[in-house]
């Protein structure tokens, strides 16, 4: 039985017990992917990062990151917090890292006081895809397409994994959205997406409102969704940059905050180190 450093972490939220919780497990180098993703369940986070040497050049540290049901290419909150974890553990106040995800390699920029941080990173190139309709999009959360905002379509976009992207036309949809997983899964299984991310986005430029909906349930912050986002509106309506308020729904406050840079966007926000301790597996 091997030992390794672990750390527990909330992203996106400067306030513990908030945001989106999240688990590094570093040294993970002797684990293979069984016993990485019975880790993950046993979490029952919605990710679960394991923090390995890099295989590509130019890159600082390898990150996999696993959900309950496998591995993920990419996502936003364990990238964040991994940096922050990483640094820490490293004795850094303030870090730049390349690091290595199954979609590429992304710089994190980590500036890091005692347990609280604040970290940002450049995602990859948006890609957009497909519109969808507004009442297929909007059923498998019980919505209509009278619920979906009248000038914002609902469309596939990635900067590194895929969502679809769901303007809604007010707050109280998104009080009212409720999950039917099967239906959300024939949803977003041929579009090839993760989340559906129902978003209001103010038309007079204020903060967005967002809830995000996968297989498992509820994410209280993506930030892979974050920067889709922000490149969906920098394209439709010129905002570029833009803060989401998301996670409200489930007592989960969290503040994600995107803003374009070149052909990229940069998402960030807070966080905070909860625990440190040793994992025995």
């Amino acid at each position: 039985m091997a030992s390794h450093p672990y750390t527990l972490l909330d992203v996106f939220t400067s306030t513990p017990l908030e945001g989106n919780g999240l688990a590094v497990v570093h040294d993970a180098d002797g684990l293979d992917e069984p016993a990485m993703l019975a880790f993950a369940r046993e979490t029952r986070l919605s990710e679960t990062t394991f923090v390995q040497a890099a295989t590509v050049a130019g890159a600082d540290y390898r990150n996999r990151i696993f959900t309950v049901g496998g591995e993920l290419p990419f996502a936003g909150h364990p990238s964040l917090g991994t940096a922050v974890a990483v640094a820490r553990r490293r004795g850094l106040h303030r870090a730049r890292f390349a690091q290595q995800t199954g979609a590429g390699t992304q710089v994190v920029e980590v500036e890091l006081d005692q347990r609280r941080a604040r970290a940002s990173m450049l995602q990859e190139p948006a890609w957009f895809g497909g519109e969808v309709p507004a009442g297929e999009a909007l059923a498998p959360v019980g919505l209509s397409a009278a619920d979906a905002d009248p000038e914002l379509p609902a469309q596939v976009v990635s900067s590194g994994i895929a969502h679809l992207l769901v303007p809604v036309a007010g707050v109280d949809a998104l009080g009212r959205a409720r999950l039917a997983p099967e239906a959300l899964a024939a949803l977003l299984e041929p579009l090839g997406a993760t989340v559906l991310y129902l978003a209001w986005c103010d038309p007079g430029g204020g903060p967005v409102r967002a809830r995000g909906f996968f297989h498992g349930g509820e994410d209280p912050a993506t930030g892979s969704a974050a920067g889709p986002l922000c490149a969906y509106l920098s394209a439709r309506r010129g905002r570029h940059s833009v803060a989401i308020s998301q996670g409200v729904e489930m007592g989960r406050p969290s503040r994600l905050e995107a803003a374009v840079e070149g052909d990229r966007v940069r998402v960030g926000g807070g966080v905070v180190v909860l625990v440190e301790g040793t994992l025995s597996l």
